[in-house]
């Protein structure tokens, strides 16, 4: 799984071969996963063990600029997840 993007598909077919477990059924267990730790996430910072901390930042408003007609507007703010590795996290 070298890949830029890891996407669901990638690690349902990546666990489905190295298993031998159907793809439709790891394909919902991640999707389930990924549902609960998304609504965990909105509610309070998170973390995962040697792994890193997941914090929720708000960005406020700001003026944005359209590149090719110069036209500037406001972008809304708005909150965004910010993920900050473990030092045990090897790359």
């Amino acid at each position: 799984m070298s890949q830029d993007k890891v996407t669901r598909e990638t690690i349902a077919k990546q666990i489905s071969i190295e298993f031998g477990i159907a793809y439709s059924s790891i394909y919902k267990k991640i999707d389930r996963i990924l549902e609960i730790w998304g609504n965990e996430i909105t509610n309070s910072d998170s973390s995962i063990s040697n792994i890193g901390s997941f914090k929720i930042k708000k960005k406020n408003d700001r003026i944005g600029r359209n590149p090719k007609t110069k036209e500037e507007y406001v972008i809304k703010s708005r909150k965004v997840i910010s993920f900050k590795k473990s030092n045990k996290l090897v790359l």
